[in-house]
């Protein structure tokens, strides 16, 4: 949206009480002509039982909790640990790039030159370790072949596509030193705030286009993408839902599905969320949010299972909650699905982008950075559904596709999204009581 529009915009938000800590912000409400949510940005999974380090401390008490500290998860540790699926000898980053830079501490192109001098540094590493990008996930898999094509020098190892962040850090900690390790993370919040010594800062050549909610202030990591939570469903099969009550009804049973477990899956942790809020709680208590998904199971209209394209292609999850751009990506396969966001308040995400301070491959994580936030990049996410965060930017510079920014889905009057506080007792709750609930 317009700059101008943004704190018009913010005066559609509400919390429940004025004491309430859950954070509204101008970039989750649109203009009220267009009703789209513009810039915002998330990851999927929660993280360790590590607390953040000063720096993140810091940045949250000076602000950055008004809009980066609301998506992700609490911290709920995770009893499996994934290592990159590629294998190699013991090394570590490289020293210095082409003309002497150490692209290991560089933190803007300024530190290579120019962008011609990074691309040189980059394909002389000729390798990116990327984990934990599905290719039907916000259309990763045409940004990962849009970079292959540009940089053929650059060979692209793709790990563990749906490992959690907090596996993403795992994966990294186990192949410390190696060549096989991660240069790059596309991680949830509490993950990042948890591990920013684990990150390298960099600011890219965009870096003005995003806004300072949207971004650790050195660039230790960065909001890219985004959207609201959301029901996809088979409208051959069932009518569109327009409230959330309606899925208790009888032509859903053994019909809906969340994606993944709350405990552990950010996706599955928002549905609650948006129960929760849709039910007339509040992100103080989750409650809400796990009643009605205890009452969806013992209506027997709950299904267990992991929600996946082939799932939906099949049959086997015809109703599904998840993020809107994860739900509109099937359509290609089943061309009955349908997605609706839910009248009334709604809940947004967003994921971000850092660099692994042990990236075995720094100039080539440094050139990564300045693709995912370059015009190109940030169209390829809106083509896949999401909300790329310069899009305001990019409209206002006319470089951003207007018919996919136009034809964004129409975003909910209200959105609320947790603090970081909320979300910590939110996954402590939900870890005591998730299990018993739905049986």
């Amino acid at each position: 949206m317009p700059q101008g529009d943004r704190l018009a915009a913010s005066a559609r938000f509400r919390t429940a009480t004025p004491e309430r800590s859950t954070a509204v912000h101008p970039w989750f409400t649109p203009p009220a002509h267009t009703r789209r949510l513009s810039s915002l940005a998330l990851r999927r999974l929660p993280g360790s039982d590590a607390r953040p380090t000063a720096r993140a401390a810091a940045w949250r008490h000076n602000g950055g909790h008004v809009l980066k500290n609301q998506l992700t998860l609490a911290a709920v540790g995770l009893s499996t640990a994934v290592a990159l699926g590629l294998t190699g000898c013991a090394g570590g980053p490289a020293d210095a790039g082409e003309g002497g830079t150490d692209a290991a501490t560089a933190t803007s192109l300024a530190d290579f030159g120019d962008l011609a001098a990074l691309e040189d540094a980059a394909k002389a590493e000729g390798q990116l370790n990327v984990i934990a990008l599905p290719r039907d996930w916000a259309n990763y898999g045409e940004i990962l072949d849009l970079f292959a094509e540009k940089y053929p020098e650059i060979t692209i190892n793709e790990a563990s596509p749906d490992a959690s962040s907090a596996e993403e850090i795992q994966a990294a900690e186990t192949n410390e030193g190696l060549d096989t390790a991660p240069d790059v993370f596309d991680i949830g919040l509490t993950v990042a705030l948890q591990n920013t010594d684990r990150f390298a800062p960099y600011q890219v050549t965009t870096w003005d286009d995003i806004p300072a909610e949207l971004k650790e202030p050195t660039g230790l990591f960065v909001g890219d993408y985004g959207g609201f939570m959301s029901i996809g469903y088979d409208s051959s099969k069932f009518p569109a839902p327009e409230a959330l009550d309606d899925l208790l009804g009888a032509d859903f049973r053994g019909s809906v599905a969340i994606n993944g477990d709350p405990t552990q899956a950010g996706a599955a942790f928002a549905a609650v969320g948006l129960a929760t809020v849709q039910s007339d709680g509040t992100l103080d208590d989750f409650q809400p949010g796990i009643d009605f998904f205890s009452e969806l199971n013992a209506a027997g209209n709950m299904l267990k299972v992991d929600v996946t394209t082939a799932t939906v292609t099949s049959g086997e999850t015809p109703v599904v909650f998840d993020w809107d751009y994860l739900n509109a990506s099937h359509r290609e396969a089943n061309p009955n699905w349908e997605v609706v966001i839910l009248p009334g308040t709604g809940y947004a995400g967003y994921y971000n982008q850092a660099i692994n301070t042990d990236a075995p491959h720094p100039a080539a994580a440094r050139l990564w950075q300045e693709f995912l936030y370059s015009d190109e990049a940030q169209n390829l996410w809106l083509k896949g559904g999401a909300r790329p965060v310069r899009a305001d930017a990019m409209a206002e510079a006319g470089t951003i596709d207007e018919e996919l920014f136009a034809g964004l889905p129409a975003a909910p009057e209200m959105t609320v999204v947790p603090t970081e506080q909320q979300s910590a007792d939110a996954g402590t709750l939900l870890g005591e009581k998730w299990a018993s609930a739905v049986g």
